[in-house]
């Protein structure tokens, strides 16, 4: 399937191409296809990709001369980009402690949702979220998949601080902060899995088209898991999966 995408000057060497201004996993597959046809195609001409929802960056090592025939060249790309094999994703277990000493937000939460706090846990653990790309702050994933009972305003007046791993809701949204940060999203959980560290080859081990399944533990748990991580020796766990 070929969507209708429109090409907009950004700067004198990039391109941003725009999908239907919708979040679907079809259109994610779509950018994600088409995104790696550029880098087969173009690896010698382009800098850089930043993809988003409805959205990819094409920035160039040289000025764009001719902003026409770039986007010819673009659009018969992309017409061939459905003919690449399927991608594989990983399934990302995360470990999360929704502990009252962690999940600041649960308990209004749960108050203005008319919901147990048990009920919260289960309805955000059952899901599984996808990856549609990162961004904000190094390692911070946007994640669609949120079950809709769950869906809570961001805070009218949001923290200073937020912990490193707080797990949160915000808006139709949930996502983990990799560092401390502020920020305004319903804080429900926290997960001693280090997201961004820079001293490993690939500092955010996830990428745009991976999904993640959160699974709840208890504050003795996490701690051991967060010793292991700190040591370096954790095992995530994890599933390859053809998409």
């Amino acid at each position: 399937m070929h969507y209708h995408i429109v090409y907009k000057r950004f700067g004198d060497r990039a391109i941003l191409i725009e999908w239907p201004k919708e979040i679907s996993t079809s259109i994610l597959r779509d950018i994600l296809n088409f995104k790696e046809k550029l880098s087969i195609d173009l690896h010698k001409d382009i800098l850089e990709t930043r993809s988003a929802y409805n959205s990819l960056l094409v920035v160039y090592n040289k000025v764009i001369t001719s902003f026409k025939e770039t986007c010819n060249t673009l659009t018969c790309i992309y017409k061939q980009a459905g003919s690449l094999p399927k991608q594989k994703s990983t399934l990302w277990k995360i470990p999360v402690c929704y502990d009252f000493s962690f999940g600041l937000d649960l308990r209004d939460m749960a108050k203005a949702k008319q919901m147990s706090v048990s009920n919260i846990i289960e309805h955000h653990t059952a899901a599984i979220y996808t990856v549609y790309f990162l961004g904000f702050l190094p390692g911070f994933m946007y994640l669609g998949g949120l079950d809709k009972v769950l869906k809570m305003p961001r805070k009218s007046m949001p923290r200073m601080k937020i912990e490193k791993g707080a797990v949160a809701i915000g808006g139709d949204q949930t996502g983990v902060y990799p560092m401390e940060s502020p920020g305004g999203w319903n804080i429900i959980g926290n997960t001693p899995i280090n997201f961004f560290n820079v001293a490993n080859s690939e500092p955010c081990f996830v990428n745009a088209g991976d999904t993640i399944k959160f699974y709840a533990v208890s504050q003795e748990e996490y701690n051991d898991i967060k010793v292991l991580v700190q040591a370096g020796v954790y095992q995530l766990t994890s599933k390859m999966i053809d998409d």
